[in-house]
């Protein structure tokens, strides 16, 4: 007689494998349509991400018509819980929207995927795809291995702030890869949201890459919608106390701290950085500018030195690559040390396909298979 309930077991373990891997599908592709996006693509990747869209629908479908044993509801409350996620920021970016409200959809689909992966991280071991998500294909034959300390609750994803709150700004996220056990000083990426974003959400911007890497990383949030880049500086002692922080929780190499940042993040990023003392040994901006501040007298103040990263697209329709490319040689002009990097196919988004280069210019050590990895 078969057993009613190994045959539930077997039937929900294929409906939760099948709707694991069309979510990371899902949040792959739609994280490829940010990359991709510009004034003139909307439309063309919104046709592409619809089937893939109704594929996620149905098999989030069958999930939870399973029948199931009760001790498998919370993997599938909390894989569903993802799932649904990715669904919605798939709704947001393909739903048929006048001109204007486009960008509010973009942002709610960007905060969407970042959501669906903090709800699938607890899952990274349910099944490789999930497990591939969090990990770069040179390690994902050994995801294991990325998990030798997970029980330590020093490892993970933490944050600062209140307890019920975890969108408070001003606030920072924290993550620690489970692999570290504290021996070991490491190197500290800080990476600084655009406007209207969220550490929360840019956290998954880096995650991947601080996992497989074995680095720790920080995600600040600003105390208002965006950095402090008009007025007083109410961003920058709480940055830099931040950073204290985690030098005196955990096991960094001082002399290894990159300060990163998207847009918004990457001007103040870079204004900070330039302006007075900071822990920073090094600068990567992406899609930002030059800030006026920080030229005094047609000069660049500061820079004499300094190891600065600029990326930028060269079809960037907020900042025209005509900045970025004035500001390398300001810069150069001033005595930095500029990698400039221009993207023939890069709009104004998030390039994730960078996050290797830039870790490996900033510390070679950081190359998969290379120096302490």
């Amino acid at each position: 007689m078969t057993d009613p309930d190994s045959s539930n077991a077997d039937a929900f373990r294929d409906a939760a494998r099948a709707l694991a891997t069309v979510t990371v599908e899902g949040i792959e592709a739609l994280g490829g349509a940010f990359r991709h996006l510009d004034r003139g693509s909307m439309w063309e990747l919104q046709s592409q991400l619809r089937p893939l869209q109704e594929r996620l629908e149905a098999a989030l479908f069958d999930l939870r018509e399973a029948p199931l044993p009760d001790r498998f509801i919370p993997i599938r409350d909390q894989l569903g819980g993802g799932a649904e996620a990715a669904l919605e920021a798939l709704g947001a970016f393909t739903r048929p929207v006048p001109r204007e409200e486009r960008s509010r959809n973009v942002l709610a689909g960007m905060r969407g995927i970042a959501h669906a992966q903090e709800r699938l991280y607890p899952l990274r071991s349910l099944h490789p795809s999930l497990g591939g998500l969090f990990a770069e294909p040179p390690v994902r034959d050994n995801l294991a291995a990325l998990d030798t300390h997970s029980s330590d609750p020093g490892t993970g994803i933490q944050r600062s702030g209140p307890d019920d709150d975890p969108e408070a700004r001003g606030e920072f996220h924290l993550y620690v890869p489970e692999s570290l056990d504290g021996s070991e000083a490491r190197p500290l990426v800080v990476a600084l949201h655009g406007g209207m974003g969220h550490g929360r959400d840019f956290l998954w911007t880096w995650l991947r890459e601080a996992r497989s890497r074995r680095f720790l990383l920080l995600a600040p949030t600003s105390v208002g919608p965006t950095w402090a880049l008009m007025g007083p500086d109410a961003d920058r002692q709480r940055l830099l106390r931040s950073v204290e922080f985690v030098r005196e929780q955990c096991n960094v190499a001082g002399d290894r701290i990159l300060l990163t940042g998207l847009s918004d993040g990457a001007t103040y990023g870079l204004s900070t950085f330039l302006s007075g003392d900071t822990p920073f040994a090094a600068m990567a901006a992406i899609a930002g500018v030059l800030h006026p501040k920080n030229v005094e007298g047609g000069a660049i103040a500061g820079a004499e030195g300094k190891r600065i990263s600029i990326t930028h697209g060269t079809k960037d329709w907020m900042f025209p690559v005509q900045l970025a490319q004035a500001a390398q040689q300001a810069l150069q002009e001033a005595g930095a040390d500029v990698r400039y990097h221009e993207i023939a196919d890069l709009a104004h988004a998030y390039p994730r396909e960078e996050n290797a280069a830039i870790l490996e210019w900033f510390d070679p050590s950081l190359g998969l298979g290379g120096g302490d990895n």
